[in-house]
């Protein structure tokens, strides 16, 4: 059920060195900063333990993975208790022997385990090596009744997909929050940056309007070469591009990050523009989905140029 009181969120942008655990003590004192700023809920970037790893394919990385609950998730609880929020956290889960997952957790302002997000969409690009450590997710999209209202979570790859943010929003997410961890290749950045960032950025604005819900996309930044610890890749690593935002269900944006700086973005979620949205573009009302059964499918296929002449 929706709320009806409005609510702040607050995405932590921060860069990432190569000791995972002053990354961790960093990212808990940004969440105490955010609540301060009066967020009632905090969203930290992907896999925000480390430096970027999946830049390259090595068997000692799986280390840096740890079970869900487990000792990771306590001290987050922790800290969602005191801090009085509720928490988005991206953690390099273990599930088993040989079984890992990019999962995001959500914590209730108690430090409880609200719900639990295994990332669904798996990249294998140059420099984005997650297959190798990340099997796909099995829990599906869900919203998640929150204490300040229902949120949902999807990770990174996933804010490409349109069914991702939908099935989430059909289930009642009022605000989708994408931690992500995304960034510019050197040698392509001068050709095709700002293109790419205003893809990324625009693919999720449409979410926003299509579904008439807020979307909060947070991201690192700062240039990685997936040091863990003095351990690194080779190459000329990722410049971490940024630019986290907010959007409202009119695909505004109400704040935004820069490019190159550590940043705590806030902004007000209010359950009655999302109404009024709604009533003015009623997109959910004129759906067909007595037509899409198509959409399950990979690929339907098209005529062959020239047919029927």
């Amino acid at each position: 059920m929706s709320s009806t009181q409005g609510y702040r969120i607050a995405l932590v942008q921060m860069s990432m060195g190569p000791d995972p655990e002053a990354n961790l003590e960093i990212a808990i004192e940004r969440v105490r900063q955010a609540a301060a700023l009066g967020a009632q809920v905090v969203c930290l970037p992907e896999l925000f333990q480390a430096q970027y790893f999946c830049q390259r394919e090595a068997t000692q990385l799986f280390e840096l993975a740890s079970p869900i609950p487990g000792p990771i998730t306590e001290r987050l609880g922790a800290l969602a208790a005191n801090s009085g929020v509720v928490l988005i956290a991206s953690l390099f889960e273990r599930r088993a022997p040989g079984l890992y997952h990019n999962t995001a957790v959500t914590f209730e302002h108690n430090g409880t385990i609200a719900s639990v997000y295994r990332k669904m969409h798996i990249p294998d690009d140059p420099l984005y090596y997650e297959k190798y450590y990340f099997t796909p997710g099995d829990l599906g999209f869900k919203a998640v009744p929150t204490s300040v209202g229902p949120i949902g979570t999807l990770v990174c790859w996933d804010q490409w997909y349109p069914e991702g943010a939908r099935l989430t929003a059909l289930q009642g997410a009022e605000t989708l929050f994408y931690p992500t961890a995304i960034g510019w290749h050197p040698d392509e950045k001068a050709e095709f940056g700002a293109a790419q960032y205003d893809a990324w950025q625009t693919i999720q604005r449409s979410h926003a309007i299509a579904n008439g819900v807020y979307v909060a996309a947070v991201n690192r930044v700062g240039h990685e070469h997936g040091d863990i610890r003095g351990d690194r890749a080779t190459g000329k690593g990722i410049e971490f591009w940024g630019g986290s935002f907010i959007a409202d269900p009119f695909g505004r944006i109400l704040s935004k990050a820069s490019h190159d700086a550590e940043e705590i973005l806030v902004a007000d979620v209010d359950p009655k523009l999302i109404e009024e949205t709604r009533r003015n573009w009623p997109f959910l009302r004129d759906r067909r989905i007595d037509a899409y059964s198509g959409i399950t499918e990979r690929f339907l296929g098209s005529p062959e140029r020239g047919a029927g002449k």
